[in-house]
């Protein structure tokens, strides 16, 4: 068993501003310890964390790939959490490449189809609409009607986003209804499956994994 990344220089205080690790994250490393096979097979080039929070996803996958393994990319909104994954990098002797933007908007056009793993733990709560969005911490879990207001703008960036290897994985709970989700991302040229879930008190947690279908790669 992988041990989870060292979060130590974070304090009480630090996730007043930023997303403290929760059964999502630990359900997340729990599932890429899972897929190491897959990942180590994978052998990534680039990878990519969407609102990386505090970085302790980013932190594990560095420590299953390797330091020297693919140039690890984190994006987050909030500012403060921005810095926090910058530092639990360094607390764990990796190395990630921080932006501080929306979603990947700064990543586009640059980045476009090089991408090999992309990993999201998306604002995902049924919350309303006008607390979607912030530069606060309430920007982690706010996810608007179903949950799937920050879901649904990010689907459309994954086929931009992948390689033709490439593979995706998301958190979601049952009210996001994944079935949908999954039927969405079919329609986009997506094979999916659902490699862990866990109940989290009265939440079902999933994560949903997304890979080209193999008519898509013909066509590419």
């Amino acid at each position: 068993m992988l041990p989870t990344p060292d979060l130590s220089h974070l304090k009480k205080k630090d996730y007043e501003f930023i997303y403290e690790p929760a059964e999502d994250t630990f359900l997340f490393l729990d599932a890429f310890e899972d897929e190491v096979p897959f990942l180590k097979e994978l052998n990534p080039i680039i990878s990519l964390e969407v609102g990386s929070g505090s970085g302790c996803v980013t932190a594990f996958v560095g420590k299953i790939l390797g330091e020297s393994c693919c140039l690890k990319f984190c994006t987050d909104i909030n500012p403060k959490a921005a810095r926090a994954t910058q530092g639990t990098a360094k607390q764990n002797q990796i190395t990630a490449e921080v932006v501080e933007t929306h979603l990947t908007t700064s990543l586009l056009p640059r980045l476009e189809n090089q991408i090999d793993l992309v990993y999201f733990n998306p604002p995902y709560v049924l919350t309303p609409s006008e607390e979607v969005g912030s530069h606060s911490v309430e920007a982690a879990w706010a996810g608007g009607i179903d949950g799937r207001e920050v879901i649904d703008e990010f689907l459309p960036f994954v086929k931009r986003l992948l390689s033709p290897k490439g593979v995706f994985y998301m958190v979601v709970v049952n009210e996001n209804k994944p079935d949908d989700i999954r039927e969405i991302m079919k329609q986009d040229g997506f094979d999916s499956s659902v490699v862990k879930t866990r109940l989290a008190g009265r939440e079902k947690l999933f994560i949903l994994k997304f890979v080209r279908s193999k008519e898509q790669q013909n066509q590419e």
